[in-house]
């Protein structure tokens, strides 16, 4: 069965919708919402780019099944465009990837919250991806426009989320564990959507509520491997064995625990069976994959283009996060550059479509909630773009994906889609 291009990328568009409807927290949440303490108040934190969503559901879940208002408090903060509209606990916006004011004020509440709670009181920790920069409370001297320098240091590294995250740990008063010290000792239990390669707890929004294994010398490793100019406030902290995080055996985690509600790997399991009920032979590649978004799209190119010249009806599916490292002064993200390499490599090839998003809706850019989800590709791509003058190897060099999509009319915009369990990438072939 033959499809045109404009037939394929509508299906590719159905399977990566289906990855995120996985993701959904209306899906997920509420069976894992736990009974309220009997006689103390429901301390709710929430933070990422599902806090919104999460935390409407988890308000009302409470409130509707009677409990008394009063003792129900918390404080919610997501991205700048993720806010959802609440009854009864605030919720604000604040910085993505870069934190601003709103990270620092939010993360301020979320301790302060902690602190208050009691052996009575149940502390309830909404997280997913984006929490890293919501919640920000830089220790020592260092100050919240050094924090920003050193988030934008790490962003530009092409260093991965997890080495990024062993660093921020060090440089925190809520990240690596510490929310959990506040709270301490009343019970703690966090509900997470995971964003992160392997589903690693202290990686998901920097393991606030969790035991941090990575130590010191990781950290000061890390910078020196990539070459990090740090401002010396963030040095000294990095110098000081003093801003260590708990371990695991902590007494802190003694009340905790800690359990994952959506993984990446449920997404791409349900863009798989989108897939397969489109009449596909799947090639999964799993959730977890990592590397450099234009050698990840080669390495797919020449999969697809094998495929193809056996003859084969095939989708190839992958979820994971992958890297940028910026060489030049365009726009994009890593989702787009991976559209434009895989372009690029597939060179015009008929019967191939492409499509790269991530499941929050928004691909590195600017940090707006404006920003593409993504983008697609067909065997068209490349002569439009010569029609229009664009060289696309030009715009690769300078890293600037969206430039080129956008002259194309090819970006994938979905808008902000309130979840985020990493990137979807589809490629369909029909030989």
């Amino acid at each position: 069965m033959q499809h045109d291009s404009a037939e394929s990328l509508r299906i590719a568009r159905t399977i990566f919708d289906a990855a995120v409807g996985r993701a959904q927290p209306s899906g997920c949440l509420p069976a894992h919402l736990p009974a309220p303490p009997r006689k103390g108040r429901l301390i709710l934190l929430a933070a990422g780019k599902a806090a919104g969503s999460m935390t409407a559901l988890a308000e009302a879940h409470y409130l509707d099944s009677g409990l008394d208002p009063a003792r129900l408090v918390g404080h919610a903060v997501a991205r700048h465009g993720y806010e959802t509209k609440t009854r009864h606990i605030p919720m604000v916006a604040a910085g993505h990837p870069v934190p601003d004011q709103g990270s620092l004020d939010s993360a301020v509440r979320a301790l302060e919250l902690a602190k208050s709670a009691t052996a009575d009181d149940l502390v309830l920790v909404l997280l997913s991806g984006g929490g890293s920069a919501n919640w920000v409370a830089p220790a020592g001297t260092l100050t919240l426009a050094e924090k920003q320098a050193v988030n934008k240091a790490l962003l530009r590294s092409g260093a991965p989320i997890g080495e990024m995250n062993i660093v921020r740990k060090r440089l925190s008063r809520i990240k690596g564990g510490r929310l959990a010290l506040a709270a301490a000792p009343a019970p703690l239990l966090t509900l997470a959507i995971s964003d992160v390669p392997g589903d690693e707890p202290t990686a998901i929004a920097s393991g606030p509520t969790v035991p941090d294994p990575s130590t010191m010398a990781d950290a000061r490793a890390i910078v020196a491997r990539y070459g990090l100019d740090l401002p010396p406030a963030a040095r000294a902290l990095l110098d000081n064995e003093a801003s260590e995080t708990p371990k695991p055996g902590h007494p802190a985690f003694a009340n905790t625990e800690f359990r994952i509600i959506a993984r990446p790997h449920d997404a791409i399991a349900a863009a798989v069976a989108a897939a397969k009920a489109a009449g596909y032979e799947t090639i999964d590649l799993g959730p977890d994959l990592e590397g450099e978004a234009r050698d990840v799209a080669a390495a797919h190119a020449a999969m697809a283009l094998k495929l193809k010249a056996e003859g084969r009806r095939a989708a190839i599916i992958s979820g994971g996060e992958l890297t940028v490292t910026l060489r030049g002064k365009g726009r994009g993200g890593p989702n787009q550059e991976y559209a434009l390499a895989l372009a690029v490599a597939l060179d015009g090839a008929s019967g191939i479509v492409g499509l790269s998003g991530d499941t929050d809706g928004t691909d590195g850019g600017g940090g707006e909630a404006t920003d593409p989800a993504g983008a697609v590709i067909d065997p068209t791509t490349l002569a439009r773009a010569k029609a229009l003058g664009l060289v696309p190897a030009q715009s690769l060099a300078n890293n600037d994906s969206t430039g080129f999509f956008e002259a194309l009319g090819d970006l994938l915009r979905t808008g902000p889609t309130l979840t985020n369990v990493n990137d979807c990438r589809v490629v369909l072939i029909d030989p």
